[in-house]
């Protein structure tokens, strides 16, 4: 699949807005202290993704029924879905001058239907690679690589799955207002978006 920039600016990736708020310091100082870890942006780049699958539990797997959507908020509470999570690797990433999309698929769910799944992708060497952070599970095993996806859900054609091509500057807008409208998690699944 040929990923498409939604703007040729590329400075578009690195930039801070409301939700990927890699000005604040909560950013800053996880940016600086994994940097301090890693001998290149290379090693910055898969550290940073580590960070946020491992050490950020998917809200869904914890139970935590708190709805991040910004960050900086992400970081300060240590929670999130897909989305979030992508948001949070953005902003460690751009935090960092390393360009940084956010990128979707239409997932299969549990009910038959289809849901919206974030993930983001990174540009070394003068290419796009996504990168799924959302954490691992039994089941799912997804993986920094600049060689070939670790995706935690490859999608499926046959079943109705799609990889959206777009990489995004800023989150879609469909995804953000099911962020920010959500009062809990249990409220958000019911109002995940079903395609882009």
């Amino acid at each position: 699949m040929q990923l498409i920039q939604e703007t040729p600016d590329l400075s578009a990736y690195l930039a801070a807005d409301e939700v990927v708020d890699h000005d604040r310091p909560v950013v800053r100082q996880t940016a600086a202290r994994l940097a301090g870890q890693a001998e290149n942006s290379y090693a910055y780049a898969r550290l940073a993704f580590e960070f946020v699958r491992d050490t950020i539990p998917h809200s869904q797997d914890s139970g935590d029924p708190r709805v991040t959507w910004r960050a900086s908020d992400v970081l300060e509470q240590g929670t999130g879905i897909c989305y979030a999570k992508a948001h949070a690797l953005a902003a460690l990433l751009r935090a960092e001058d390393i360009p940084t999309a956010l990128c979707y698929q239409r997932l299969l769910d549990d009910d038959g239907g289809t849901v919206v799944h974030g993930l983001v992708a990174v540009r070394f060497n003068g290419a796009w690679h996504r990168q799924d952070p959302r954490g691992n599970k039994p089941g799912v095993d997804a993986r920094f690589s600049l060689d070939g996806e670790r995706l935690a859900f490859p999608a499926g054609p046959k079943s109705n799955e799609l990889d959206y091509p777009v990489l995004y500057a800023k989150p879609h807008p469909s995804v953000l207002a099911a962020l920010q409208g959500a009062s809990d998690r249990p409220h958000l699944w019911q109002t995940l978006p079903t395609a882009l």
